[in-house]
């Protein structure tokens, strides 16, 4: 038998077969319908609850009464009205806390003597409870904006440090001896490396630390305060109006996904080199 009639017929054998990528490196894949669909869902079991009578009226009020109010609240021009100062207040205090926090983790995660000095200061600092220290920014501040802002301030401030150490920390050291092998300079390599190596750590404390923010948000406008959400939250509770008290507990969880979305679209524009 020839040559040319063995090559033929081992070629089929031999052919090349399409293999599928296997470096996906268990990568998140969007499904931004889901969340829509789950919420969609909760409010329609909500909804058929609430109108079957297996829910009281005084547990929960029905979703579409709770639209109806949002209603009430635009056409009177009153959403914005308690919406324009609680984010005012969100957007000061928390820029002032995250900047500081952000600019004192990455002191500490670089130089040892802030460390050193810093990680207990802050140790002590963090398991205090923000809320608690609301009468004492009053006395400090007073009872107008000054004390809402140093409370946001303070609540963002320790875990943003928190989190921003430890993603310094984090950074592959490897890549930094190998930067300092191929004779990058200090300022390089805390640019090139350990910044952009950080940078997924402090993102994730930016969601824990802005969560906290509108948390103490609600709780500085609750005293003192006449517009605000923490103020119409407050009003609603006192006349026990559950449709009113609702829709600034929905306003909230809104102002909390919007937040979580800036995030995430900060994340997919400076993490790009992760994909």
């Amino acid at each position: 038998m020839s040559d040319a009639t063995l090559s033929g017929a081992t070629a089929p054998a031999t052919a090349a077969k399409p293999v599928a990528f296997r470096g996906g490196g268990f990568a998140p894949r969007p499904h931004r319908w889901v969340g829509f669909v789950v919420f969609v869902v909760l409010i329609l079991i909500a909804e058929w609850g609430t109108r079957a009578g297996w829910i009281s009226a005084l547990t929960l009020p029905k979703p579409s009464d709770v639209l109806a109010t949002f209603g009430e609240l635009y056409q009177s021009g009153m959403l914005f009205k308690h919406l324009g100062p609680s984010l005012a207040r969100l957007f000061v205090g928390a820029l002032f806390g995250v900047t500081v926090g952000v600019s004192v983790g990455v002191l500490i995660g670089l130089f040892s003597y802030v460390r050193a000095g810093a990680v207990p200061l802050v140790a002590a600092l963090f398991p205090i409870p923000k809320i608690a220290l609301l009468p004492l920014f009053v006395i400090w501040f007073g009872i107008g904006e000054g004390s809402k802002y140093a409370l946001i301030a303070f609540g963002t401030f320790t875990p943003t440090v928190v989190a921003t150490y430890g993603a310094v920390d984090n950074v592959d050291r490897t890549l930094i001896r190998m930067g300092q092998s191929f004779g990058l300079s200090w300022w390089s390599i805390v640019r090139k490396i350990v910044l952009p190596g950080a940078m997924p750590g402090i993102l994730s404390g930016l969601r824990i630390s802005l969560a906290i923010a509108i948390i103490l948000l609600v709780a500085a406008e609750m005293l003192g305060a006449e517009y605000g959400i923490g103020a119409y939250i407050l009003q609603a509770g006192s006349l026990y109006d559950l449709e009113r008290l609702f829709a600034g507990v929905v306003i909230l969880s809104v102002l909390g996904v919007v937040v979580s979305a800036l995030i995430g679209l900060i994340e997919r524009r400076v993490l790009g080199w992760r994909t």
